[in-house]
């Protein structure tokens, strides 16, 4: 049976049959390496994307096949190196994100623009998908697809990426594109500069004559009559050139306050979409990508445990460069045990970093308020699973998210022993990569404390 054939037909019914995000996550970096005597061997470049298509999709998979081979067949899921393009068209989620040509990555750094974020580095989920849809439309038909877009969300969810991946892939296709990026600080201070030193026409050429307009963190001009002055009417000529504009925030429009109306208008006038904090599912394709990219051997159960306990997608790479130049990258390599000791430790370097302080208390009363126990129960003495649990939950919060010592901790558990506090932050980060009911509750509570 013709391999290619067999597969471009699999893969054409489980397009249809799950959804785009989950089949570009899934599926598209999978390949078949063999079919033979009613056995289909199905590889991954990744041994976490095997393990979830496996435990997750084997059903769905396997009647796929069973239709399309008119039999009964078993599946066979391996690691193994992608060698032909049979899914090329999806492009590979977990291969080292393609490096734009050379003429196009020196112009892009030149315009502060990082050429290594392209549209093939970006995991795709549920979270993330109509931003994604969005931006690869616009690279495909800048200015006509949508314009502006506005790209909205938290820290480290992805928009700048999204935003670096279209002025690459355009400047790929179009070197010569007059592509214009800055923070929106940053178009500020140049507006008072150009005041200061007469150069107010050197900055309207620049940015009115831009053909493709990246304004990152626009919200920091709400409010700066000038700034907003200026904007305006760099908007209009732009758009009216057909440029096409794209702008991040961490609100949508109608949340920025002290943004003018005519501004909050237009902003609203192309397509506005959120996007989420990513999922579990999300986090752990992303530690793949950025660790395969840095070079970096992160096997599964050890992947899973930092998208378990990290939801930053930032404060990953922060850790991955610290599992590079830590010891754990030594003789032995990276292991799950290593992840979990290194997650276990004092604050993370920014990882735990929140907008809001909190303190033990608020955090034990939140703790006690999710399991519906009394916060003097989880300090007390017994040691049943319903005070046992919550009390190591509020252990890791207060590691993990507060910064405390182990000592410090136990003090304020009527005088438990550090060792005691450390098997509770270790069981708890373990756990977390397997425990969809865990990260549940962890994540509800936390949502609570910094809401």
């Amino acid at each position: 049976m013709d391999l290619e054939k067999l597969w471009k037909s699999v893969l054409a019914e489980l397009e249809l049959s799950v959804s785009k995000a989950t089949f570009q996550t899934h599926f598209a970096s999978a390949h078949l390496v063999s079919f033979s005597e009613g056995v289909a061997t199905i590889g991954f470049a990744n041994p976490l994307m095997r393990t979830l298509v496996e435990t997750r999709y084997y059903s769905l998979v396997k009647s796929v096949f069973d239709h399309q081979a008119r039999g009964d067949v078993s599946l066979v899921f391996v690691v193994v190196p992608k060698k032909d393009s049979l899914s090329a068209r999806a492009g590979p989620l977990f291969a080292p994100t393609p490096q734009p040509s050379v003429d196009s990555a020196v112009l892009a750094r030149r315009l502060h623009i990082n050429p290594s974020c392209t549209f093939d580095g970006f995991a795709v989920s549920t979270s993330n998908q109509m931003a994604y849809a969005a931006a690869t439309a616009v690279a495909k038909s800048p200015g006509t697809a949508y314009n502006p877009l506005f790209l909205y969300g938290g820290v480290g969810v992805g928009k700048t990426h999204l935003m670096y991946a279209v002025a690459n892939s355009i400047l790929e296709k179009k070197p010569s594109a007059r592509v214009v990026y800055c923070m929106g600080e940053e178009f500020l201070n140049e507006i008072v500069e150009a005041i200061q030193t007469k150069s107010a026409r050197q900055f309207k050429q620049k940015y009115r004559s831009a053909q493709l307009l990246l304004v990152d963190d626009v919200q920091f001009i709400a409010g700066k009559t000038t700034a907003q002055e200026e904007f305006f009417h760099t908007f209009n000529a732009v758009h009216r050139e057909g440029g096409q504009i794209i702008l991040t925030s961490d609100r949508p429009p109608s949340e920025i306050s002290k943004l003018e109306d005519r501004l909050r208008s237009r902003f609203e006038g192309g397509l506005t979409v959120d996007i989420s904090p990513p999922d579990f599912e999300l986090r752990a394709a992303i530690v793949n990508i950025k660790s395969t990219a840095m070079g970096l051997a992160v096997p599964s159960d050890a992947a899973q445990l930092i998208a378990a306990n990290i939801t930053d997608t930032r404060a990953i790479e922060g850790f991955l460069r610290r599992l590079t130049a830590g010891v754990f990258s030594g003789v032995g390599g990276i292991t799950a045990e290593a992840v979990a000791s290194l997650l276990s430790t004092k604050a993370q370097n920014g990882v735990t970093k929140k907008p809001k302080r909190v303190s033990p208390q608020e955090a034990l009363s939140a703790v006690a308020d999710y399991f519906g126990i009394k916060p003097t129960a989880i300090k007390g003495p017994k040691r049943n699973r319903p005070i046992a649990r919550p009390r190591q939950v509020y252990m890791y919060l207060c590691k993990t998210e507060l910064g405390l010592t182990y000592n410090d901790i136990g003090g304020g558990l009527g005088g438990r022993d550090h060792t005691t506090i450390m098997h509770g932050v270790e069981t708890i980060t373990k756990e977390l990569s397997t425990n969809e009911s865990l990260r549940g509750a962890i994540e509800g509570i936390k949502q609570k404390l910094w809401a």
